[in-house]
């Protein structure tokens, strides 16, 4: 196994599916069957969580809400998704689940605390990441990475919805977009490719981290992954191929 320890970055928006709010049923036991997979065969996982399908910038912008303000509600929106998916979780009866947020909601769940969580990891425990880091002005690629870092995963895994990798272009507005089966920190941040939060490439880049960005619908490309196999980009040291 390639990967023992992984951090997977879940957008909120995969737990909409094919809607752009609220939540699938179909598209959280999608997430739940990929999230069990890895447990099953021994890979420690801990999922750090979007909420877009709850609370998106755009709504802050229509009703002219501030963007510190816009961004403490869409940190409770991780925790309200981070919950859920726990239930999800739990409900299967195969795997215990933690969730740890970085803002105190001691009621419903844990603080985040590095070594607790790790502890949580080494004991086979899913550990599901809500509320970023806790602070505005930050989406959730950059807390990923951070946590990932902390939590001294293998890889971060950035799952996207519809798109399988990281392409030269928009591959939605040019049919002739090249998709990078792997590509450099270096050349993401200078093309300024958006695979992920400038910010977050760059931490990544600093401790050389792996990123792995693929399509999360088909079903499991995470094991794939983790199994060493070339699927979607890879973002690290390499140059671009």
């Amino acid at each position: 196994m390639k990967y023992q320890r992984i951090m997977m970055k879940l957008s909120g928006g995969a737990m909409s599916g094919e809607g752009r709010w609220g939540f699938d049923p179909a598209a959280i036991d999608h997430i739940a069957d990929e999230i069990l997979q890895l447990h099953h065969e021994g890979i420690q996982v801990a999922v750090m969580v979007g909420g877009g399908n709850i609370f998106r910038g755009e709504l802050a912008d229509t009703w002219g809400i501030e963007r510190a303000e816009a961004d403490n509600i869409g940190m409770m929106a991780t925790v309200i998704n981070s919950l859920l998916l726990r239930g999800v979780l739990q409900a299967r009866g195969e795997a215990e689940v933690r969730v740890m947020t970085a803002i105190p909601i001691n009621t419903v769940a844990e603080p985040y605390i590095r070594l607790r969580a790790i502890r949580h990891l080494e004991h086979q425990f899913i550990v599901l990441l809500a509320a970023g880091t806790g602070n505005p002005y930050v989406t959730t690629d950059y807390p990923a990475v951070q946590r990932a870092l902390e939590l001294r995963a293998d890889a971060l895994l950035a799952a996207k919805n519809g798109i399988d990798g990281v392409y030269s272009s928009d591959p939605k507005k040019n049919p002739d977009a090249r998709l990078y089966p792997s590509i450099s920190y270096d050349k993401v941040i200078a093309d300024n490719l958006k695979a992920l939060d400038q910010s977050a490439v760059l931490l990544a880049r600093d401790h050389q981290l792996p990123i792995h960005v693929f399509d999360f619908d088909a079903p499991g490309m995470m094991f794939k992954i983790c199994c060493g196999e070339d699927v979607g980009t890879q973002i690290g040291n390499g140059s671009a191929t």
